[in-house]
């Protein structure tokens, strides 16, 4: 008998965005790394609103998403209670 691992489509603009051609390290630093680099990325990106949306639906908490670090997108999800 052989398991198949089912693993969920990636969503579509994931592939367009400019952090699928660069380095995780900058989107996911050490604790205590700058996220500059990541930012500036995720601003020519133009695929950042999607994927603020989807980190903020998918309660990401770690890394850069949609140009933001894990804290503001906490004061986000905060202030939209």
């Amino acid at each position: 008998m052989q398991l198949e691992t089912i693993t969920p489509a990636a969503p579509a603009w994931q592939a367009q965005a400019l952090c699928a051609q660069t380095g995780a390290e900058f989107f996911f630093p050490e604790p205590g790394s700058s996220v500059r680099e990541a930012k500036r990325i995720c601003g020519m990106c133009e695929m950042r609103p999607a994927c603020l949306d989807y980190a903020l639906a998918h309660d990401e908490r770690f890394g850069v998403w949609g140009g933001l670090s894990e804290k503001e997108r906490l004061e986000i999800r905060r202030t939209s209670r």
